[in-house]
């Protein structure tokens, strides 16, 4: 599994890193950073439900 970002969509709402902290952070001018982009299995579930938090549909999983 792996986090693919849209940059042209994120909005920096933070959804993402409020359900998935591990996973995402939003610095100080709300730009996101996927802070690992490959996941373990074991940790599909957060994530999922994190992509799917968001409201400007910027992020998505690829397998």
């Amino acid at each position: 599994m792996r986090i693919v970002v849209d940059r042209d969509l994120c909005d920096g709402h933070g959804m993402c890193e409020a359900m998935a902290h591990e996973y995402f952070e939003l610095d100080d001018d709300d730009v996101m950073t996927v802070l690992d982009e490959s996941p373990p299995d074991s940790e599909r579930a957060t994530v999922h439900a994190a992509v799917q938090a968001c409201p400007a549909l910027a992020l998505s999983l690829q397998d």
